[in-house]
């Protein structure tokens, strides 16, 4: 029972050792301590000190000691425990204070003879010891820690911003950046909290010599007035045990102020100390063989002590002669390790190292250096919360699967400037102007507003750069204006839909295929081992869809389509199948709010004429109408007339035409009048009756208007 009990004692005192030393330490300053006790904490503070400039030393990141911080408050009001409890016993027993530790440090420094010289050197070695840590040691350290903060502060957001660049490429997962994150933060609490525990060093060095001094004066007071004892005898006394009570309390001091500057001028590297300085130190044997001839030259000359000078010399030309026999070795080695690996290259035995590929960014936003605080989110810049708003939007809208985009500066650019690429080819480049916000013209504006004027890049609409305090009016005015990252979004946006086929790679099908068949496996076993598509096949029928903007979110029906018609029929074929499945969501997304659609609809002599004319290519590739000139530039002029007709009425522009020649409609006009959309009669058959249809006009041949 009574082994239980000091079990559980000794478990208590393990769980709860700072808050116990903490409490003892608060003792220490109120509590008077016996000599004995004095001594073993003046060993243990000695020891700490030693102990933590060890564990600084032996430490490659400065940011893995977290608790130093905390641990130098700590030592240092245990320090200034002792130095009160070693003042308190000095003061109140004089010439019979007893403590050891005292005692034996005024005895290296004073003698342990009893005289005036020896006082006097112990009292120099002692002021120079306060000076050198005062001066150089304490005052160094802290103005390390007071940069070594605001260095760590002011590259947070750089860090941050690469943190974030590296996980929009795809480089890094979504839990590796929350940890890369999380050792920044880490990085700046830590030198932060450096920075004002170097305060507490250097104030603990300021009351260290204010005790001493104190321990000094008060000490001849108690004993020349209170005791009665001679000047002499006073001031030797007090003296001795003033300077070893300063020893005992300034050396420790100075051991935690060397750690400290130690830490914080320590690099970021994985190595340890002692390891960085052989790798830096031993790069050059020529250096050591010049210092060596130089010392020893200097030991012959007159008066000098050649019998230190020479050897020493002697042992710096052959450590480094010594060193420059390594490197010739590992230079040959070096060498010997490339041709072998140049033979295994040219012999064929490894491919990939004869033509290294490097993979292109799928997406990928290079930045002017102007505009790189927009992508800055530890100051606030929304840019990087807009890209990934628009990846989630393109999911919901097209039903594709965006890759991460990366953003990058780039400084070829010009500073405002930014450009998207998809793959390695510019998709699209507009300017900014920081600090100012694009007011657009909409077209319903009641009042014109002055400015710089520019383009929408996104819509290519009329607008103006305003600066930041006329918002509120040019609003009034009718314009709808933007900052700068809602330009760069929006213009992204419609880069991504009107690219949405080229962005569709198999990696990107096989992630959505992957994901159906958590859900409905059946459709996906059926597609892929029974009907035997490739996940190229399947790519081309949703880019065909994807091409002309048609949603390929509803994918179990895609796929259910697919299995229906199997892998050998022809991909535009499958593609308006897939069509007509989509029928209704496809109506509807050209329909009004009343489920109204407003049509074009196609003579049947057109229809004649581009299904006469039609050219199936033997590879497999999309049908085209191979029309003569005449008629090719009668159809683009009724096309294009049917068009503005029905945009000037604030309709989209759809053709409704059969179902054999919706392709050859699509293919013929998409490059002259890239807005056409073109509808089957099939797939508005599908669509049954949540649209209606309202015919506004024919598209026929007019022989006259063509010349």
């Amino acid at each position: 029972m009574a082994q239980e009990r000091q079990t559980s004692f000794l478990s208590f005192i393990q769980r709860n050792a700072v808050s116990v030393g903490a409490i003892l330490v608060v003792l220490m300053l109120i509590v008077p301590m016996h000599s004995v006790l004095l001594d073993i904490f003046m060993a243990m503070n000695l020891s700490i000190s030693v102990l933590l400039l060890l564990t600084v030393i032996s430490t490659p990141k400065p940011s893995r000691l977290t608790t130093f911080p905390q641990i130098i408050l700590l030592v240092t009001l245990f320090g200034l425990g002792i130095n009160v409890s070693s003042t308190r016993l000095i003061l109140t027993k004089g010439q019979n204070f007893d403590g050891r530790m005292v005692r034996a440090f005024s005895s290296f420094v004073v003698g342990s003879d009893k005289g005036s010289d020896g006082l006097v050197v112990g009292i120099v070695i002692f002021i120079i010891l306060i000076v050198i840590q005062t001066i150089v040691i304490t005052k160094g350290a802290t103005r390390v820690s007071e940069v070594a903060a605001r260095f760590a502060l002011d590259s947070m957001s750089q860090k941050n911003f690469a943190v974030d660049q590296e996980l929009n490429s795809g480089a890094i997962t979504e839990e590796e950046a929350r940890q890369k994150r999380a050792d920044i933060r880490s990085e700046s609490d830590f030198f932060s909290n450096m920075d004002g525990s170097s305060k507490f060093v250097s104030g603990n060095v300021m009351a260290g010599i204010f005790i001493t001094i104190v321990n000094l004066v008060a000490g001849l007071i108690t004993g020349m007035l209170l005791r009665g004892e001679p000047f002499s005898s006073a001031i030797e006394t007090y003296s001795r045990l003033t300077i070893g009570d300063g020893l005992l309390s300034q050396i420790p001091s100075l051991l935690l102020s060397f750690s400290t500057g130690m830490l914080v001028t320590a690099s970021n590297s994985e190595e340890q100390l002692s390891e960085e300085l052989k790798n830096q130190f031993t790069r050059s044997g020529t250096t050591y063989i010049i210092a060596g001839a130089a010392i020893a030259l200097l030991g012959i000359l007159p008066g000098m002590p050649w019998y230190v000078l020479i050897p020493l010399g002697a042992i710096s030309v052959m450590a480094g002669i010594r060193m420059q026999r390594t490197q010739a070795a590992q230079e040959i080695a070096r060498k010997q390790a490339e041709e072998a690996a140049a033979g295994k290259t040219q012999t064929g035995q490894n491919p990939a190292d004869v033509s290294p590929v490097v993979p292109l960014d799928p997406l990928l936003l290079e930045i002017g250096y102007a505009l790189i605080p927009l992508a800055e989110k530890e100051k606030g810049a929304k840019l990087l919360e807009r890209v990934t708003r628009i990846r989630r939007e393109a999911a919901l809208d097209l039903g594709l699967v965006v890759p991460s985009i990366r953003i990058v500066d780039n400084m070829t650019l010009e500073p405002s400037e930014y450009t998207f690429k998809i793959r390695g080819i510019e998709a699209g480049r507009s300017k900014l102007k920081m600090g100012y916000y694009m007011a657009i013209n909409t077209g319903d504006i009641r009042e014109e507003v002055k400015g710089e004027a520019t383009r929408d890049p996104a819509f290519g609409m009329p607008a103006v750069w305003i600066p930041e305090d006329k918002r509120a009016d040019v609003e009034r005015a009718g314009y709808a204006v933007v900052d700068p990252p809602t330009v760069i979004a929006t213009h992204l946006t419609e880069i991504i839909r009107s690219h949405a086929a080229e962005i569709l790679g198999r990696k990107e099908v096989k992630q959505i295929i992957d994901k159906i068949a958590e859900t409905d496996k059946v459709v996906v076993d059926e597609v892929l081992d029974t009907c035997k598509f490739t996940y190229g096949q399947i790519e081309k029928v949703l880019q065909n869809l994807l091409r002309e903007q048609v949603s390929i979110r509803n994918i179990v029906l895609i796929l259910e389509t697919l299995a229906n018609f199997g892998s050998g029929v022809n991909t535009w074929i499958l593609t308006q199948k897939v069509r007509e499945a989509l029928g209704k969501q496809i109506c509807l997304q050209y329909a009004d709010e009343s489920h109204k659609l407003r049509v074009m609809s196609l003579s049947q002599d057109y229809a004649e004429l581009l299904l006469n004319h039609q050219v199936l290519p033997p590879d497999g590739s999309r049908p085209f109408a191979a029309l003569d000139p005449v008629d090719g530039r009668r159809w683009i002029s009724d096309v294009s007339a049917a068009f503005a007709a029905m945009q000037e009425r604030g309709f989209v522009p759809v053709i409704l035409c059969p179902t054999e020649v919706r392709d050859l409609v699509k293919s013929s006009t998409e490059r002259e009048i890239p807005g056409i959309v073109a509808l089957a009669v099939s797939e508005v058959m599908a669509a049954e009756n949540s649209v209606m249809i309202e015919t506004l006009g024919e598209i026929k041949q007019n022989v006259e208007g063509v010349g």
